[in-house]
């Protein structure tokens, strides 16, 4: 229990010391003219002054606050290398002795674990577990670490208290690190991807040359030298579309702590630069503008689109000077230049002579190479003028009956077509009919090779085969038999999902790896991979994940009951970097997080890191390898550590901290009392003058 002085005044403390102001003058001036009663008219100032001010006697009941110390231990990916897990356990374990040992104090023990793009943030965690108390209670810090820490504070002096810290490691320690200082997120196919790195020695002088390894999708590809301690430039071949998995390495050097950051990864997207394609409309109708409109729409996309208006048995007379039709540049296009093409594209197309057999054999062999044909069929190919009756035939996956079916329709995705990512997200509900409007042709034809993935039954006829895919050789085919598609562009009955349909069928003839039939894809799913595996088949053997550290995981898959030919799985993120997956024949890489992270960026054991925060705070800094240091409580306002080394000590402030649990408030002059004097000297004063 402890008592002291308070005032409770009546009126406002300006007021007041004006008023005491004004009766001190009044009492001095009384005094010095020695006027008679001066003395007792100078007590009653004072105590009605007194009486004014409310003087308290308070008595107050106080519980004493435990201090605060927190122990800060760093279990991040660091300090597993050489001895320092070991160093690390024993310097916790007795620290955590002698600080129990103190009494009064109470300990927070943290440990930091896991991983962070950015690093190691330890006064992060410092913050965190002093959030909730005040902290002119805490008595101190005590780092145990490797001293690779990035969050260290700009004024470490206004933490408030010592911060003393012993570093795990060696001293001397080297490594060798490999930084990727700029890498882009994509590159383009057929170009080398420029990427700028940096090889840094630490702990040691060399300046010297040294040699890059490229691996792409796991295989190398080059080597070239790099200066140690300058950025240079490397170049990656990028040869696929879709994800592409480039590393780079460095050899180690004799006695490094680790060769984990001896090399750096990214996962680059290939894209290809342009997409060239040539559309061949045999006639012009009305669907012929919305080809031409949707391969227009995508700025990717060069376009060389010609229409057959004047074929060679159409012989007018007319001049050829006056003609305005430009003359079909067959030997051009499908001879000199067919390879450079992406996409070839015949819409209607019937034979008129226009194209001789050669070139038409060369597309067969364009396709076979690894090329890509979409044919839309019109009436013409159920006749004679049939493209199927010229050597494009050989890479076709239907014959024509020779019939065109008449009356309306509308298209259905077949059960293969449910599974296959180009009609699959397009499918109504099972069970569930279409939505979209109807379509008036189709031309007949036999299935004889591929998948179909619609149909169509038109109104007396049973159901018959709409589109189809195959791949032939390195090359792909597709064939829609029929000709209205536009009739969904027009909103006829609703209209259909036209444009998405051409557009992921012309993707999936250009390989693009997001729509193909067998696949493996992964994201990041907060702490989880989530793994999604596509196939046409009726089951999915499970992921091989092969993981950053090169152990193999599996991962069994469950089929999603909402999306037929699609199986989902996951896998909790345990550790940064590349993680490889493969299911099948199906194959896939991805980044989770950082591939080069901070926290190897510079590995070796230091003490430089820790050394202002302990110099701002007036904390200790000692090696864990030289044993635990001393623990004293130290008053406010001395040293809080000793020297370095086997005989120096850490200091934890004694900060005196209590807790009021009751308070008493006595008058020391209740009003009675003061009325009373104030009588009795007033009477006094009359007393006096009145002689």
């Amino acid at each position: 229990m402890t008592t002291g002085l308070a005032f409770d005044p009546l009126l406002p403390w300006p007021v007041l010391w004006a008023a005491c102001a004004a009766a001190l003058l009044l009492a001095g001036w009384l005094i010095a003219r020695r006027a008679r009663g001066g003395w007792a008219r100078a007590g009653l100032l004072a105590v009605l002054i007194a009486l004014l001010s409310g003087p308290l006697l308070v008595r107050e009941t106080r519980e004493s606050l435990d201090d605060i110390a927190v122990l800060l231990v760093d279990r991040t990916a660091s300090q597993g290398l050489g001895d320092r897990t070991a160093q690390t356990d024993a310097a916790a374990a007795g620290l955590a002795d002698r600080l129990s040992a103190l009494g009064a104090l109470e300990v927070r023990t943290v440990e930091v674990t896991g991983a962070r793009e950015d690093g190691t943030h330890l006064f992060s965690a410092l913050d965190t577990a002093l959030a909730d108390t005040d902290r002119a209670r805490v008595a101190g810090a005590i780092l145990v670490t490797d001293g690779a820490v990035h969050d260290v504070p700009d004024v470490p002096g206004a933490l408030g208290f010592p911060v003393h810290a012993l570093v795990t490691g060696e001293e001397g320690e080297r490594d060798r690190a490999l930084t990727l200082v700029t890498a882009p997120g994509f590159g383009i196919v057929g170009e080398p991807l420029a990427l700028t790195v940096r090889v840094e020695d630490h702990g040691t002088a060399s300046r010297g040359i040294t040699r890059v390894t490229i691996r792409v999708d796991g295989e190398i590809r080059a080597e070239q030298p790099v200066r140690i301690g300058t950025e240079t430039t490397v170049f990656a071949p990028i040869d696929h579309a879709g994800p592409t998995a480039v590393e780079l390495s460095v050899p180690e050097i004799e006695g490094e702590i680790t060769a984990v950051n001896n090399r750096a990864a990214l996962v680059v997207n290939g894209v290809r630069d342009r997409l060239r394609v040539l559309l061949v409309s045999g006639e012009p109708y009305l669907g012929e503008r919305v080809w031409r409109n949707l391969l227009k729409a995508d700025p990717s996309v060069d376009l060389v689109h010609f229409t057959i208006l004047r074929p060679p048995e159409k012989q007018d007379g007319t001049p050829i000077r006056e003609l305005s039709l430009i003359a079909f540049p067959t030997r051009e296009l499908f001879s000199t230049k067919l390879h450079e093409f992406d996409l070839i594209i015949f819409d209607r197309y019937r034979r008129r002579g226009v194209l001789p057999m050669l070139y038409l054999d060369n597309i067969a062999g364009y396709v076979e190479r690894g090329g890509a044909l979409l044919i839309a069929t019109g009436p013409a190919y159920a006749g004679p003028s049939s493209l199927h009756r010229t050597p494009v035939a050989a890479i076709l996956p239907s014959a024509p009956t020779g019939r065109e079916m008449q009356g309306g329709f509308r298209p259905q995705v077949t059960e293969t077509g449910r599974r296959h990512p180009v009609t699959q997200p397009l499918s109504p509900p099972v069970g569930a009919e279409p939505a979209w409007g109807r379509w008036f042709r189709l031309i007949e034809a036999d299935a004889l090779a591929g998948e179909v993935l619609m149909s169509a039954a038109p109104e007396g006829a049973g159901e018959r085969p709409l589109l189809i895919l195959d791949r032939v050789g390195e090359g792909r085919v597709a064939q829609l038999l029929s000709d209205q598609a536009w009739l969904w562009a027009r909103g006829y009955e609703g209209g259909g999902p036209q444009a998405e349909l051409l557009r992921r069928l012309s993707h999936w003839l250009m390989q693009e790896p997001d729509l193909e039939e067998e696949r493996i894809s992964a994201a990041r799913a907060g702490d989880t991979i989530a793994i999604e595996r596509h196939t046409m088949a009726d089951t999915a053997p499970p992921a091989e994940v092969t993981l950053p550290s090169g152990e193999v995981a599996e991962v069994p898959l469950t089929q999603d009951p909402t999306a037929p030919g699609t199986w989902r799985g996951s896998l909790p993120i345990e550790a940064f970097g590349l993680y490889r997956f493969a299911s099948g024949e199906a194959r896939t890489v991805l980044a989770v997080a950082t591939l080069n992270p901070k926290e190897f960026a510079s590995p070796i054991s230091t003490l430089e890191t820790l050394a202002p925060v302990a110099q701002a705070t007036g904390g200790g800094l000692q090696r864990a390898n030289e044993g635990v240091p001393a623990l004293r409580r130290v008053a406010e306002g001395r040293a809080p550590s000793g020297s370095a080394g086997p005989a120096g000590w850490f200091g934890l402030v004694e900060r005196g901290r209590y807790r009021v649990t009751d308070v008493r408030e006595t008058p020391l002059l209740p009003p009675s009392l003061a009325m009373a004097l104030a009588i009795a000297l007033a009477m006094v004063c009359w007393r006096v003058e009145g002689r």
